[in-house]
C-alpha cells in the first residue's frame, strides 16, 4: 500500500514534469516518442506483435510501441497510472488495453498471449518475489516469442547519489539484506524540485544472478546479457547528457556499468 500511495502521486508529478528529466507529455503529444535508442535497436520491429507492457507506469512506453505498430497492453498497480494511461491513449487516438493490476495477480484478469512481454526502468526493485515474476512472464509468453528487459545495473546502485560527491566508492550492499530496504527521500528522478506527501517506499535489491537465474528457472532461453556504461536518467550527480540521449560519467570514461538489458526467449516444441 505505501509504494502504491507514492506512485499515484507521482503519476501527476511526472505528467507534469519537463526538461531534460521529465517526461515531456506535450512532445509526445505532438508525435515524439518515449523510446529510447538501447530498447528501439534491441526489441526490434513490433509491427503487428502483440506486446505486453508490465509495470508501464502511465503509459507513455506502451503508447510509444503502439506508435511503432505493436498491439500493445499495459499493466500497472497504480488506478490513477492506468486512469492517466487510458486519458492519453482516448485523447490521441492511439489503440491500446490498460490493465490496474498488480504483477502477480495479473494472470487472474488477463487470459492471452504474448509476442512480446516489455519492462524497464525501475521495475525489478519493487517485485519481492523474482522466480513468480519470471514464471508469470513465461505464461504470457506464446512459444517463440521472447522477454525483453531494460533496466537499472544493480552495481550502480550501491554507488552514493550524495549531491557534490564524484568519488566513485560504495555507499549501499550490492547483495540484498532480509526484507525490502525503506527508503524515505522527496522529490522524483524526472522533477527532484517536486516535494511529495507520500516520500516512504520499500524496494528489493535483485543482483544481476538472481535476475538471470529466476528467467532460466522458468524455462526461458536467455538470447543476450548486455550492460552499458551510461544512463537514461540522472543517475550520479555530474552526470552528462551527450548527443546519444543518455547520461555518462563526466570524465569521459566508462568504468561503472549503469543499464543492463536482457532478452530471454520462450522456446518452440520443436526447439
Amino acid at each position: 500500500r505505501t509504494n502504491r500511495e507514492m506512485w499515484d502521486e507521482l503519476v501527476g508529478v511526472h505528467v507534469r514534469s519537463k526538461g531534460p528529466l521529465g517526461y515531456n507529455v506535450d512532445d509526445f503529444r505532438r508525435g515524439g516518442t518515449a523510446l529510447q535508442a538501447v530498447e528501439l535497436e534491441e526489441v526490434g520491429d513490433v509491427a503487428g506483435k502483440d506486446l505486453l507492457h508490465l509495470q508501464c507506469h502511465f503509459g507513455l512506453d506502451t503508447l510509444s510501441w503502439a506508435r511503432l505498430g505493436a498491439r500493445v497492453t499495459g499493466v500497472d498497480f497504480s488506478e490513477r497510472g492506468i486512469a492517466q494511461a487510458r486519458d492519453l491513449a482516448a485523447e490521441l487516438g492511439i489503440e491500446a488495453r490498460f490493465i490496474h493490476s498488480n504483477v502477480y495477480d495479473l494472470a487472474k484478469v488477463l487470459d492471452d498471449t504474448f509476442d512480446v512481454v516489455f519492462s524497464s526502468y525501475g521495475a525489478l526493485n519493487w517485485l519481492p518475489d523474482l522466480p513468480a515474476w519470471a514464471r508469470l512472464i513465461d505464461r504470457f509468453l506464446r512459444p517463440g516469442g521472447f522477454f525483453y528487459l531494460l533496466e537499472a545495473h544493480p552495481f550502480s546502485l550501491v554507488l552514493p547519489d550524495e549531491r557534490g560527491r564524484t568519488d566513485l566508492t560504495f555507499a549501499n550492499p550490492y547483495f540484498p539484506p532480509a526484507g525490502p530496504v525503506r527508503i524515505e527521500e522527496d522529490g522524483s528522478y524526472a522533477d527532484p524540485a517536486a516535494h511529495l506527501e507520500h516520500r516512504v517506499s520499500y524496494e528489493w535489491i535483485h543482483p544481476i544472478g538472481e535476475t538471470m537465474t529466476a528467467l532460466a528457472a522458468a524455462g526461458l532461453r536467455i538470447e543476450f546479457l548486455h550492460e552499458f556504461p551510461f544512463c537514461a536518467w540522472q543517475a550520479l550527480p555530474g552526470m552528462v547528457l551527450r548527443e546519444d540521449g543518455y547520461r555518462h560519467l563526466p570524465d569521459g570514461e566508462d568504468r561503472v556499468p549503469f543499464l543492463f538489458s536482457v532478452k530471454a526467449t520462450k522456446p518452440r516444441a520443436s526447439d
